[in-house]
């Protein structure tokens, strides 16, 4: 997953990230809400991490932003000293998926975390072969048959039209399909990722005939968009 954890204490921020790298997730730190909110507005993540206790702008706060201000916001996690039936009913009213009660203690945190992905986040990757429309992707083999054709693409081109397809009505973000598909940082030409998204929907069909429509987001990356029959 790609996840942001916000928290205005260096350590105990240092820490949250530490424990979700040592698990293999990708995590970006915000030492304040405003980094995060401008962020939020240019990048996919799959969750967010909250400090409930923040000087700019609370935990509870930044998800109502969220959910006003995004056509689909992220799923969250509030980290809160605060274990009160109350205070838990108020985090969970404002709209986080969960909450973990410092100190925290990394088995939880990461429990919470797998228990939201489940509930909130895109299809697995489970190896088995998956059906959307007149597509049928097969991981083990990294191809596609489409209406009755078997097209067989590079590792990455299928990485990259799994991701789309996984993530069916959602925008993300050039640098979310970047770091998906290629890895954190990777040293690539700027087109690159341009390239590839050109050779999947011109190998695969991408069309309205389809039922399916691959669209560029204005200064953000890509989505893959479900049609109606009465769309096409």
């Amino acid at each position: 997953m790609r996840i942001a954890v916000l928290d205005d204490e260096a350590t105990a921020r240092a820490f949250v990230t530490q424990t979700l790298i040592e698990a293999g997730h990708f995590a970006y730190e915000f030492p304040n809400a405003r980094t995060l909110v401008t962020r939020l507005r240019q990048d996919t993540f799959d969750l967010v991490i909250l400090d409930w206790n923040m000087p700019d702008k609370s935990g509870p706060e930044i998800i109502t932003w969220m959910r006003e201000n995004m056509d689909k916001p992220v799923p969250s996690l509030l980290l809160t000293n605060r274990n009160s039936d109350a205070d838990i009913v108020a985090g969970l009213d404002a709209g986080a998926d969960d909450y973990v009660i410092k100190p925290v203690q990394p088995p939880v945190l990461l429990a919470r975390i797998a228990a939201i992905h489940r509930r909130t986040g895109p299809r697995e990757a489970t190896g088995a072969n998956e059906t959307y429309g007149p597509y049928q992707l097969q991981p083990a083999r990294q191809t596609v048959i489409v209406d009755g054709e078997t097209i067989v693409l590079t590792a990455k081109e299928f990485e990259l039209a799994a991701t789309l397809f996984r993530n069916m009505h959602r925008p993300l973000s050039r640098s979310y399909l970047l770091e998906i598909v290629w890895g954190r940082n990777p040293d690539l030409p700027t087109r690159t990722l341009d390239a590839h998204i050109s050779r999947i929907r011109a190998k695969l069909g991408i069309r309205p005939e389809r039922g399916f429509r691959l669209v560029p987001v204005y200064s953000y990356g890509y989505r893959l968009e479900p049609l109606e029959p009465e769309e096409g």
